[in-house]
Formats: structure tokens, C-alpha cells, sequence
């Protein structure tokens, strides 16, 4: 069994944001259940639990550290323990309005414009927390590789275990899996109209680790830990 952790931002539990993002995708990381798509255009769409497959894997989340194994010698204790230090010693950010994107073929919430204290947020995070990751598999590094990647992404893969760090970090919170061409603009706009009653700025008050037991289970929240700076 290959247990797998990550530090990611998201809203707390009662949050529209949440409830939102999770309703969307169809699945709760918080209370590790399924949920019912909403009604109405474009979750009621016949494919959309096919479409929303891989963000479900993952659960409602923007990545601050990707997915790693643990190092040799590291703990789950000491994981969380490292998360609580640095989350209290760490302000909230106040993220820029969310507003629904097309990054590529998925459609995700990304901030409407650049916030450099979320920029330097993600990049800590990277850093101080890489002494608890494994180094990369040879077969992970080759599913990464599969990914047009430029050649500093590609140093980023095996640097840190994610090519999306730094200069190319970009926040983002997965509401589709890969859609075709022709789909990305009618569910981006489908998404974003649904989206438009509950838009304003996210405060990032909380760093979250997720853990996943095994490659073919989701992730849930193990521990929530409010930021205090």
C-alpha cells in the first residue's frame, strides 16, 4: 500500500466556495463521501461523472505541494506536526477573486489576478516541506514526462517532484478532467454562470493535508491548520 500526502488550500467545510467546488466534481474530501451533481446545465450533462473523474480523485483543492510518499524515516506525526509550526507562524492571504478558467483542456478557478503573497506561500511550501517527500519513482517521473514540459519544468520534476513550481506555479482548483475541444468554452461558461452568486475572494486561512491510502482511493482531509503570522 503506497499512502500519499499532499499540502493543499481549500475552504473550510461550510463554505459556499466548498460546497461549490465539491458539489461540482462530486465528491467531499472533507467527509469523504460522494455527492449528487446538482441540477441544471452542465452537471446534468450524460458524461459528467466521466468528466469530473479525475478531480474527484483528488478532491475541491489548490496544490501548494503535490502529492509525495513519505521520505525514509519521516512520519505522518511528524508530517502534520511540520504543518502546524509553519501554517502559525504563517498570515492568511487574501487570494483574488476567483473567477472559472480554461488552463489547457480543464476547466478549473483560478485568481483573477496575481497575488505574489499566494505566490510566495505556494513556493515555501515547496521548499520547506520537500525533506518529508521520497525522491520520485522511475514510473512516476515517466508519466510526468508524457507532458509537453519545457526543460526547466522538467529540472522542477526532478528537483522537487512537480514541474508546475515557482516561476511556473499557477494557482488553480480543478473543476473538470480533460475536456475535447469543442467542450471547454460551453462548460467553462456553464460553470462560470453557476459560479457567479457565490464569486468574491478567497482568504486562505488554512493550509490542509490530504492523504491518500493507495493510487486507486481518493484523497480526504487528515488535518486542518489555521494560519496565525
Amino acid at each position: 500500500m503506497t499512502v500519499r500526502y499532499a499540502l493543499y488550500a481549500a475552504p473550510a467545510p461550510d463554505d459556499p466556495l466548498w460546497n461549490f467546488g465539491s458539489a461540482t466534481i462530486g465528491y467531499d474530501a472533507a467527509a469523504a463521501r460522494d455527492l449528487p451533481f446538482p441540477s441544471g446545465t452542465p452537471w446534468d450533462d450524460p458524461d459528467w461523472a466521466e468528466l469530473t473523474e479525475d478531480p474527484r480523485r483528488y478532491g475541491f483543492h489548490g496544490t501548494l505541494k503535490a502529492p509525495f510518499e513519505l521520505a525514509q524515516g519521516a512520519s505522518e506525526a511528524d508530517l502534520l506536526e511540520a504543518v502546524m509550526v509553519f501554517a502559525d507562524r504563517r498570515p492568511a492571504v487574501e487570494v483574488p477573486r476567483l473567477a472559472v478558467a480554461t488552463l489547457g483542456s480543464f476547466v478549473a478557478l483560478v485568481p483573477a489576478e496575481r497575488s505574489d503573497e499566494l505566490l510566495a506561500l505556494a513556493g515555501d511550501c515547496v521548499r520547506v516541506f520537500d525533506e518529508f517527500r521520497a525522491p520520485m519513482s522511475q514510473a512516476d517521473r515517466a508519466r510526468r514526462l508524457k507532458s509537453p514540459l519545457t526543460e526547466r519544468q522538467i529540472g522542477h520534476l526532478d528537483n522537487w517532484g512537480y514541474p508546475y513550481v515557482f516561476e511556473d506555479f499557477r494557482y488553480h482548483m480543478t473543476l473538470t478532467g480533460s475536456l475535447s475541444a469543442d467542450r471547454c468554452e460551453p462548460v467553462r461558461a456553464a460553470l462560470a454562470e453557476r459560479y457567479q452568486p457565490i464569486a468574491e475572494p478567497f482568504r486562505l486561512d488554512a493550509l490542509l493535508v490530504f492523504r491518500q491510502a493507495a493510487r486507486d482511493q481518493r484523497f480526504t482531509i487528515l488535518g486542518r491548520f489555521a494560519c496565525g503570522g
